[in-house]
């Protein structure tokens, strides 16, 4: 039999790596004389990456941004981050205690992420945690991306493993969106990056700690699923 798989958001799920895309933010806004974004209102500006974290900061100072401009600053974003990889970014309290709990028991993991694969891959490295994966896939790594259902399937099959034994994790609508659609149970994480409760997106968990993320709720979730 397969073994099961939960496949794991990146940002805001797994690592906090507001403070570094934050930074990254700020210097590309710098660049056309856009105020700063502080911590509090982080979260409103989170989205699919890094060209629309650009857009809402201009909206939100009702400056206009024309392509190239967007793409110029997507560009000095993206360098930033790279440049800076792992920076401040940490796994989040519980992670590696919650990987080693479920390699134990026999799961595969693996990640799926709207982060560009190459970011993704080189955090992960620079955590020390490429090991426990057994596919990293991002925005890029195929032709669609969440939350169209098929970035999640075909992670999981990449990872070897079988959507009808798979959850997911991660902290925000477009990771609930993705999983429904896949017809795949999701578990959302409370301190991630969305500027409305998860619960309201009903998932089919909401938890606060990845200590709550256990192998009796997997396994009842998985087979509820199914």
């Amino acid at each position: 039999m397969t073994r099961p798989i939960i496949v794991f958001d990146l940002d805001g799920t797994l690592v906090d790596t507001a403070p570094d895309l934050l930074d990254s933010l700020n210097h590309s806004l710098a660049a056309s004389h856009i105020a700063a974004v502080d911590e509090a209102g982080f979260k409103r500006y989170v989205g699919h990456g890094g060209r629309v974290m650009i857009e809402r900061a201009h909206a939100a100072q009702q400056r206009s941004l024309d392509v190239d401009e967007h793409d110029r600053l997507l560009k000095l974003f993206l360098d930033h981050y790279t440049d800076n990889i792992p920076g401040k970014s940490r796994p989040y309290p519980g992670v590696i205690e919650a990987i080693a709990r479920f390699e134990n028991a026999g799961y595969l993991l693996a990640i799926c992420t709207n982060k560009y694969e190459a970011n993704s891959l080189a955090l992960i490295e620079a955590l020390g945690l490429t090991r426990h994966f057994a596919a990293i896939a991002g925005q890029d790594t195929f032709a669609f991306r969440k939350p169209d259902p098929r970035h999640l399937i075909e992670t999981i099959k990449l990872a070897g493993g079988d959507p009808h034994r798979a959850l997911m994790v991660g902290d925000s609508q477009t990771d609930i969106d993705t999983a429904k659609a896949a017809g795949i149970p999701v578990v959302a994480v409370d301190f991630g990056y969305t500027d409305r409760h998860v619960r309201e997106f009903e998932p089919s968990a909401v938890i606060s700690h990845f200590d709550a993320l256990t192998l009796d709720l997997s396994q009842r979730l998985i087979a509820a699923a199914g």
